[in-house]
């Protein structure tokens, strides 16, 4: 039971309430970039966060009056009623809150009478008059005014009589839409599904109800759909969940659901294959890795392992893709492990710009391969550029290497002052000449990158553009009664490319050293740079 389209709200609250999520803090710089990556990603509402209560709230809504031209979004200033026995046009947060200078304002107020007589210490009067007063002021001053009623799930089954109140005298003072809020996170699809049933039935008519999702039961994508089912026309959630404690209901998810799965145009065209980008350029300003296994926009999103599903995809992707990926602008990808099949290995050369077609020789080799190196302790599902390199080598077309190691050398060194630095030498062979070349870093392995660099470079200019992005390490335990093992995944990157290169071996410089190598390589063979 939804309204008209025209109606249907998109409320994005990750600039208030995405923002208590543990070890996220935003500067006002990164708050404008947020807003203006929603405002591009088409969301009908930004809500900014609470002007008056935290000074960088106030700096970030004058700032952004002057430096954001919003086209989609409306931008909304959060805060609270007027106060226990204060009149609202003496009230000083809601001064603060008009002074946002927004169009738009949502106030949060109590519905759970428990709150308004134990946190606010008032009857059950006052705080309705609290709502109706700040609300119907609100209006007057020709602001558009949504109202969150907090803890309203926990209030209705406590007393759904006054939460109900609560509701219809928002709605009675000019509310435009009242947001039912599971702040404790702790509701189920069914309790959502059956409290809107109960409200609207007590209000009567089609009140305008929105819905607040926390995800404290991993429910607050679904009991946010399953709101919009239940006859709600506006959805609040957050940039990749971010929120205090498990956090609140994705945004990219729930607007996934929403336009793929029920049909409503929520996003302005083009807005919906924006969201992928949207979504790890919010997560790099919040300091964050993105979430590979996010639904929707994770870059594990549609990521096939199991050789049966790459076998079936082969045959058509939309087999094992619940939608195309390009929707939300992402990308299907098969991944190469000790799963692996010939279909597998075939599809991902393909995406790698490999032709396997009709060569099972050399799929059946590449397959082989992979099995045995993986039961060693490789990996090739995050290496592409080493799973490249290997099917190259079997095309009987292998990378050339840009040098031949004579030998290398790793010192540690404890200095008296407490300072322990790394030096690596390296003896290798390029281009017909002998090349000796020493250097020192942070470990060993930023001192052999920095070596073998010095040697190379003269020859190899282009690895100048070459930087290694990230390393990471990983103890594999040993097996059948073997010694553990060290895998080492090398991220590199040269400009917007990037690309992961993996080594393994009983000792971790020699693990980094293959990976090292491979990651050159690799680099060089994309023309990176000059060969």
């Amino acid at each position: 039971m939804i309204g008209p389209a025209d109606e249907f709200h998109v409320f994005d609250t990750t600039l208030r309430d995405g923002a208590q999520r543990e070890g996220i803090r935003y500067s006002v710089a990164d708050k404008l970039a947020i807003a203006r990556l929603l405002d591009d990603l088409g969301v009908d509402y930004v809500e900014g966060g609470w002007p008056g209560a935290l000074p960088s709230d106030t700096e970030f809504f004058r700032r952004a009056r002057a430096e954001i031209d919003f086209k989609n979004a409306t931008l909304v200033a959060f805060g609270a009623t007027r106060k226990v026995g204060r009149h609202v046009e003496d009230d000083p947060q809601v001064k603060a809150l008009l002074d946002a200078e927004t169009s738009a304002l949502c106030l949060v107020a109590k519905s759970d009478v428990r709150h308004v007589e134990r946190a606010l210490r008032t009857t059950r009067e006052e705080n309705l008059a609290m709502i109706a007063d700040t609300v119907s002021y609100g209006v007057a001053m020709g602001r558009e005014v949504f109202l969150d009623c907090e803890h309203f799930f926990d209030g209705y089954r406590h007393d759904p009589g006054y939460a109900a109140a609560v509701v219809g005298t928002a709605l009675e003072a000019g509310a435009d839409v009242v947001v039912l809020c599971d702040t404790n996170g702790g509701m189920l699809p069914s309790d959502v599904r059956d409290t809107i049933a109960g409200l609207r039935e007590r209000l009567g008519g089609q009140p305008r109800l929105g819905m607040h999702a926390q995800n404290d039961t991993s429910c607050a994508v679904a009991n946010t759909i399953t709101a919009v089912q239940a006859g709600v026309m506006h959805v609040q959630g957050t940039a990749n969940g971010y929120g205090e404690r498990p956090g609140n209901a994705d945004l990219f998810a729930v607007l996934g659901n929403l336009a793929l799965k029920l049909g409503l145009p929520v996003l302005p065209d083009g807005g919906l294959a924006k969201m992928t980008h949207v979504s790890h350029a919010i997560a790099e300003i919040a300091n964050l890795a993105p979430d590979t296994h996010q639904a929707y926009v994770g870059h594990a999103a549609f990521a096939h392992k199991a050789g049966l599903h790459a076998s079936a995809i082969k045959v058509d992707p939309e087999l094992y893709n619940h939608v195309d990926p390009a929707l939300v602008g992402n990308d299907m990808r098969v991944l190469v492990t000790e799963m692996a099949g010939r279909a597998s290995i075939e599809l991902k050369s393909a995406e790698l710009g490999l032709d396997l077609t009709g060569r099972p020789d050399v799929s059946a080799r590449v397959t082989e391969r992979v099995k045995e190196l993986e039961a060693a302790g490789w990996s090739f599902e995050a290496a592409d550029a080493s799973f490249e390199l290997l099917v190259r080598d079997e095309l009987g077309s292998p990378v050339p290497a840009p040098f031949t190691l004579e030998s290398y050398r790793v010192i540690v060194e404890h200095r008296e002052d407490g300072a322990v630095v790394s030096e690596a030498t390296v003896k290798v062979g390029v281009r017909g000449e002998r090349v000796i070349a020493t250097a020192e870093g942070n470990g060993p392995v930023h001192a052999l990158d920095s070596a073998l660099r010095q040697a190379l470079l003269p020859h190899h200019p282009g690895l100048a553009g070459v930087e290694l992005a990230d390393y990471k390490v990983r103890i594999l335990a040993g097996s059948h009664g073997t010694a553990a093992v060290t895998r080492v995944l090398i991220g590199s990157s040269a400009g917007e490319r990037e690309w992961t290169t993996v080594g393994v071996h009983e000792n971790v410089v020699e693990a980094s050293w293959h990976a090292l190598v491979d990651a050159l390589a690799f680099g060089l063979s994309r023309e990176v740079g000059t060969t």
